[in-house]
């Protein structure tokens, strides 16, 4: 089991840093959602089972969600659709792969050695206890965190409006 951890972690570490050196953002957030697996297989590994399988629904779910809704909301266009062909070519696969297929191995190897039922040990956290935690002590923290998220898609959505309406203004005389 320590294997998982310490090969799960570092292709956390790995993708992290192809996050950071990408320039290019589809490239980035591929590498972003190979990091947050493996922090979910870190979890895993580490017997916190509740915790990696909310890694994985919420920040990886929600990454990509987030990222095809700011794609969908900008609409850009036939020139970025080209762009994006060029940005998308296999070579660009190759990296997240490669570390998504490590983790994948470490996964299948670790049920295949049957130290699965080692990722129950310690502690079970129910859904329940989390949300009467989450909303109770810290329930301020929580609705500003819905404030602050609501602010950035009012705040999205007002970008996109402008970039559209200025490029229609600047026409007019």
């Amino acid at each position: 089991m320590e294997y998982a951890f310490y090969l799960s972690g570092l292709v956390a570490v790995l993708a992290t840093l192809g996050v950071i050196s990408n320039t290019n953002p589809v490239h980035g957030v591929l590498y972003l959602v190979v990091s947050l697996l493996a922090v979910a297989m870190v979890f895993f590994a580490l017997g916190a089972s509740f915790a990696g399988a909310l890694e994985i629904i919420v920040y990886a779910g929600a990454i990509m969600v987030l990222f095809v809704f700011v794609v969908m909301m900008l609409n850009l266009g036939q020139a970025t659709v080209a762009q994006e062909r060029v940005w998308l070519q296999p070579r660009a696969w190759l990296g997240p792969s490669l570390l998504a297929a490590t983790l994948l191995l470490t996964l299948i190897d670790m049920l295949w050695r049957g130290d699965a039922g080692m990722l129950l040990q310690g502690d079970v956290v129910s859904a329940k206890q989390v949300g009467t935690i989450l909303f109770g002590p810290w329930v301020l923290v929580v609705e500003l965190s819905a404030l602050l998220l609501l602010a950035a898609l009012v705040t999205a959505s007002h970008v996109g409006r402008l970039n559209k309406s200025g490029a229609d203004s600047g026409a007019a005389p």
